[in-house]
């Protein structure tokens, strides 16, 4: 694929990688392109530049060049709603096509960098991510590698493993427990809290019921969102476990289904989710309204993006639920 040659006799060789000039303070980028034929004037800029000695092309079976490979591994890893860079120094940057959740197999991105030499780079699984946005890059690290370990690559990736789910605009309810609030002894901050996060992500607020400490009046306003045709309720108040606190109790009793009570996050570790059928609700103690980043944030992109949350994934949430 390449061999190493002095730079004086590489006139009419191929330079098979992009060499980089450097001017401090003033510029960086690259003074030869891979492919570039390299011709007498070239020769005292080529060693202006550092470079003794070049890589040039030459057809070795089993070598894959860094530029082939990076495409091999794009084809691999790059899923939904994404788009690939051009190759640029051997690399190859995946990036997003839409507004979402960033959904990675870390599993096999773990199997894939155990392949010496080869790497992929990625954010965190289940970032939300905006359009335009590199969220994966992936390279090898030598201008050529053995083609045995690109097909060990391939034999272990039989699906897509980096994938955007796009975000859709979501209609919200909003459930407020409360008989301080219910009964205007204090004034109620929950909407204007949630209605801020939910314009991070162009969902609507579709009203607020703001009801009594009373479990079938908790469970009555949620079955009206849900009847609504609303794609998320929120319920703020009465999550803590004091013995007025009764709004998990209403929580279940509309669910077909219990995620957890209580989350390894802080601020917001007494959350609670659940669904009924395909429609989150989800229990917000008071914690999440006096704080910048807290439980709400880290679950609502995903919600938004119709990305279902099992009990796995809240377990998983230790590691960085420090907030």
């Amino acid at each position: 694929m390449y061999i190493k040659i002095k730079t004086v006799d590489a006139v009419g060789h191929i330079i098979c990688h992009d060499i980089t000039q450097i001017i401090p303070g003033e510029t960086k980028g690259v003074k030869f392109f891979k492919g570039h034929i390299v011709k007498e004037e070239d020769i005292e800029v080529l060693l202006s530049l550092g470079k003794d000695l070049l890589y040039v092309y030459e057809n070795i079976e089993g070598i894959v060049h860094e530029d082939e490979a990076a495409e091999r591994l794009k084809n691999l890893i790059s899923g939904d709603n994404l788009r690939a860079s051009e190759v640029k120094e051997g690399k190859i940057n995946l990036i997003s096509e839409v507004d979402g959740v960033l959904k990675i197999n870390s599993e096999l991105v773990f199997e894939l960098n155990m392949i010496d030499q080869i790497i992929v780079s990625t954010k965190f699984n289940n970032t939300f991510v905006r359009k335009g946005d590199s969220v994966a890059a992936t390279r090898v690290i030598p201008l050529a590698i053995a083609e045995e370990k690109i097909l060990l690559a391939e034999k272990k990736c039989l699906r897509k493993i980096i994938n955007v789910k796009k975000l859709k605009i979501k209609k919200v309810g909003l459930v407020t427990t409360g008989n301080e609030v219910f009964y205007g002894r204090i004034v109620d901050r929950s909407k204007e809290v949630i209605v801020n996060k939910l314009n991070q992500y162009q969902a609507v607020l579709v009203g607020q019921k703001i009801v009594p400490d009373e479990i079938d009046k908790i469970a009555e306003a949620i079955n009206e969102f849900i009847s609504s045709g609303v794609d998320l309720v929120f319920c703020t108040g009465g999550m803590s476990v004091d013995a007025s606190d009764i709004t998990p109790t209403a929580i279940e009793k509309v669910a077909d289904r219990v995620i957890a009570y209580g989350m390894p996050i802080l601020p917001g570790s007494m959350t609670m989710l659940a669904y009924n059928k395909d429609i989150p609700i989800v229990g917000l103690p008071a914690g999440v309204l006096f704080s910048k980043r807290s439980s709400v944030d880290l679950l609502l992109p995903r919600l938004l993006c119709e990305d279902e949350i099992t009990r796995v994934d809240i377990a998983n949430y230790g590691n960085g639920g420090l907030l």
